[in-house]
């Protein structure tokens, strides 16, 4: 949307420009203000430290390091570009460095910070009042790290690498920064596009479906273990152990001595295909539905080759596991 300026009953259109063009620097002049005026771009926040950079072994740098009202460290990256270029990458990077951070050692950061801009407050003091703490709460603090990434725009890319993992439980906000120049004077428009302030609950409770049904799914998933001959198998490879221990003990001279012992009804869609037949499957899918790995391979009296199929769930497995029991084979659930 444009801006416009209204004077004399008309609408005149406020041009955009760019940081770049008008001289204004990232660090400079875009940081400096930000951090005098956190509350524009992170509301309940204080900044704690201006490109920190104290950890061994990595020269990289946080603009902002700041902590909520929630103890909970804040991780501000700012760019003047019109893509983001990258900084979703730089700022998760920065979020599990600074993860491990204590109040105590956040206070140390902070006194540091207000002595490098003339302050002689005492940072324990304004932490805990900021806070609302009666007395340092090392259990409290720093228990998840949000990021925030700043920039005159985001690309595609990161936008939706951002609400993919906004998806998984991160707390990642894009706020753009866009300038426009009117009767050379610089007005910037400051819009949070990431997660959108009119449908951030609603964004909140998709979110919470989402992981409800990734939970759903993990619990849905069956991790029954199989004891056979002394190992532990999953359903998969206890198959193959089994038909493999048999066929080494009975060495069948063609495929109907094969399904004599495996009807090929165990498994619907059939449990044994010619070694070809099982290349083309995964040829056409890129998927392996058979085993094809060195050594998984039938191979039969009559020179004959099979695959078995490796397409085994909680649905399917009991038959197999009926039928082994009947050619005498001892299986334990673990």
């Amino acid at each position: 949307m444009a801006i416009y300026s209204f004077s004399n009953n008309s609408l005149q259109k406020v041009e955009t420009t760019t940081f770049n063009s008008e001289g204004i620097l990232e660090r400079q002049h875009l940081q400096a203000a930000i951090k005098q005026q956190i509350e524009v771009i992170a509301p309940n926040c204080i900044v704690i430290s201006e490109e920190f950079s104290e950890w061994s072994g990595s020269q990289r740098r946080i603009d902002l390091l700041a902590i909520d009202k929630e103890g909970n460290l804040v991780v501000i990256e700012l760019k003047r570009t019109e893509t983001g270029e990258h900084m979703e990458l730089q700022a998760l990077r920065y979020a599990a460095m600074v993860s491990t951070l204590t109040f105590s050692r956040a206070t140390e950061i902070y006194q540091k910070y207000l002595i490098s801009i003339d302050s002689e407050e005492n940072a324990e003091n304004n932490l805990i009042e900021f806070l609302g703490w009666e007395e340092p709460q090392e259990d409290d603090f720093g228990l998840d790290v949000r990021i925030i990434l700043v920039s005159a725009n985001f690309s595609k890319e990161l936008t939706t690498s951002v609400m993919w993992l906004n998806e998984r439980n991160l707390d990642i906000r894009c706020v753009r920064l866009i300038p426009y120049k009117h009767q050379e004077q610089i007005l910037v428009d400051v819009q949070q596009i990431i997660p959108l302030p009119e449908v951030e609950s609603y964004q909140v409770k998709i979110k919470q479906q989402s992981e409800e049904r990734r939970e759903a799914r993990k619990s849905s998933k069956d991790y029954t273990r199989y004891i056979f001959q002394g190992n532990s198998y999953n359903k998969r490879k206890l198959v193959l152990a089994v038909i493999q221990d048999w066929v080494s003990e009975n060495d069948p001279s063609n495929l109907s001595e094969l399904l004599e012992a495996f009807p090929q009804d165990i498994r619907s869609g059939g449990l044994f295909v010619p070694e070809q037949e099982a290349k083309e499957i995964y040829s056409r899918g890129d998927i392996y539905r058979h085993f094809l790995g060195d050594g998984e391979i039938l191979k039969l009296s009559d020179s004959t080759q099979y695959a078995i199929s490796n397409q085994w769930g909680k649905d399917n497995i009991e038959k197999f596991l009926n039928q082994s029991k009947k050619l005498g084979y001892e299986i334990e659930k673990s």
